[in-house]
């Protein structure tokens, strides 16, 4: 149908502008218009060269490559061994050729296997039940020098329990998880989660947590969404506008931070919580403010009800928080419980 129109409008508008209106393709057009002629004769092979391997030659080559002593050797280990013991069979390349050819070049060797990682799955309905800790590095004056900042928050309410800004993490991870847990009123977490770095499944953390029966929660390999909440925490920070692309020194450093996360805990409204603070959420605060919210909405829809749609409320507060959101079957059973 298409190349019967463009037939016809061809000699009306011309091929290009025919093409144009049918959505023919000018290439596909003159392709149709002109098939190649078919080939005539029998089609060339390559030639064979004739100082190239018999048969019975390449046979010889991939039985001696199959030898328990070369099986999960590559074929320049075997080519030097054969070399050295005064035997040459082929080039290494036609050792690669004939495996080739038997559909035997890949990984020979045998590869170390992981278990596969549980898919984290913690749910928090208030405060004080799940802690999520990670560390990200702070530019200092110079090229490769780095600061290490730790942060500790709460998954349900948003804030930033506690955070450390050192020079290198590796010694002080025991050390900030205890004044963490000192900074919240002594109050621990049934839970803390973290991903896989090497700070967060040292011994010594692990060893804390298991002194304080706090049950340790670790994200998968390479799956940053297992850690959502520290990672937007991150995100917030270094989305600051005032938030410079070097520091002076780790003093400069820790000013910044301080302030920053005073105001991220007392100030900074955050979607999430109802637009609420962190602090007022975890310390049970806010549901007093959204009360307060409430009768204001309510006065204001009371004196000019035509400037609404409909009756004003203000957002929600959360009831639970999760990482990696159990199925709906195992929520409904922990609610029971």
């Amino acid at each position: 149908m298409i190349d019967a129109a463009v037939t016809d409008l061809q000699p009306l508008i011309g091929v290009v502008a025919a093409c144009r209106l049918a959505g023919r393709s000018r290439a596909t057009r003159h392709r149709r218009a002109h098939p190649k002629p078919p080939l005539q004769g029998p089609v060339r092979r390559p030639a064979r060269h004739p100082a190239a391997l018999s048969a019975a030659e390449r046979a010889q080559v991939l039985e001696v490559l199959r030898e328990d002593r070369f099986v999960d050797k590559s074929p320049a280990h075997v080519w030097a061994v054969l070399l050295d013991e005064g035997r040459y069979l082929c080039s290494i390349s036609t050792m690669y050729r004939i495996l080739r050819g038997a559909g035997e070049v890949r990984e020979r060797r045998r590869q170390a296997t992981h278990p596969a990682r549980a898919r984290p799955e913690l749910v928090a309905t208030g405060p004080n039940q799940v802690f999520s800790w990670d560390i990200t590095k702070l530019k200092g004056p110079h090229k490769g020098v780095y600061f290490d900042l730790m942060v500790m928050l709460d998954i349900f309410s948003r804030k930033v329990i506690h955070h450390k800004l050192v020079p290198e993490s590796g010694s002080a991870a025991r050390v900030f998880m205890r004044e963490a847990f000192a900074a919240n009123n002594g109050v621990i977490p049934t839970h803390v989660h973290s991903d896989n770095g090497p700070s967060m499944t040292s011994k010594n953390v692990a060893q804390l947590l298991v002194d304080l029966n706090i049950t340790r929660s670790l994200s998968r390999p390479h799956v940053s969404n297992d850690n959502p909440y520290s990672e937007a925490g991150f995100k917030t920070l270094k989305y600051c506008p005032a938030f410079p692309d070097r520091f002076a020194s780790i003093a400069e450093a820790k000013w910044f931070c301080d302030r920053f996360f005073h105001y991220y805990n007392t100030e900074h409204r955050h979607g999430g919580i109802g637009l609420h603070t962190p602090a007022s959420v975890h310390d049970g605060t806010a549901t007093t403010i959204r009360a307060r919210r409430a009768q204001t909405l309510a006065a204001a829809y009371a004196a000019t009800p035509g400037r609404f749609r409909r009756k004003p409320s203000p957002p929600a507060l959360p009831e639970a928080a999760w990482i990696n959101r159990p199925a709906k079957e195992n929520t409904d059973t922990e609610q029971a419980a």
